[in-house]
Order: structure tokens, then C-alpha cells, then sequence
């Protein structure tokens, strides 16, 4: 059975006890295997349609995006290139961070992009 490293201290000494739980004999951390699971499900980010996003994709813009200070939107359709996963609690919500053309650097959210 491969069980996954402690999430508290990265032990890959973690046993099983028996009943579910998961005990890391290093730092004494106890957790539930489908409780992890389900944390890192979690934070996976995913596109408008629920694909899982990975860095280095290409997406397309499901809708016109207005940019403040610039006198044009993004339009539906656009393609952007390599996107660059970020931790949206750091950048307003934005959980991409992109370049588009035209437009330079910015950061998009996942529900106005499809992978692809």
C-alpha cells in the first residue's frame, strides 16, 4: 500500500493503524486518509467547465473581459498561452496569472477561461 508523506512535517514514515487513520510516528500528526484526499481535490484549480488546470496550458477567454484603462476588452475566443497557477488569496481572486497579448501581464480567474 503507498500511502502519502505527513502533510504537517513530510515524513514518508506514515502507517496506517487500522481503522482509517493515518499516524505519523515522526511529529505524532493523525489524520484521515479520505480526509486528505479530499483537501487536495480541493485545491486543484479547474477551468469553467471543470477541467483540472496545470501550469504551462494554453487557455481561451469564455467571455469579452473589460481591462480597466484600456479603451478595448479581451475578447471571447482569445487564446492565452502558458499560464502560470497562482494562489488566488494572494492576488484578489485572480488564481492565473498571464500574458496576453495586447494586453501584457495580468492575472485572470479560472471561471472565464477553457482549457484549451
Amino acid at each position: 500500500m503507498n500511502l502519502p508523506n505527513c502533510p504537517k512535517c513530510g515524513s514518508e514514515y506514515v502507517y496506517d493503524d487500522g481503522t482509517g487513520l493515518l499516524i505519523c510516528p515522526e511529529c505524532g500528526y493523525e489524520w484521515r486518509a479520505d480526509e486528505a484526499a479530499a483537501a487536495e481535490e480541493a485545491n486543484k484549480i479547474k477551468d469553467s467547465v471543470g477541467n483540472v488546470l496545470e501550469e504551462g496550458d494554453t487557455v481561451t477567454i469564455i467571455k469579452d473581459l473589460p481591462v480597466k484603462g484600456m479603451p478595448k476588452p479581451i475578447k471571447k475566443g482569445t487564446k492565452v498561452k502558458n499560464i502560470r497557477l497562482v494562489d488566488p488569496e494572494m492576488n484578489n481572486g485572480h488564481d492565473i496569472d498571464a500574458k496576453v497579448d495586447g494586453f501584457g501581464n495580468m492575472g485572470l480567474k479560472s471561471s472565464v477561461v477553457k482549457k484549451g
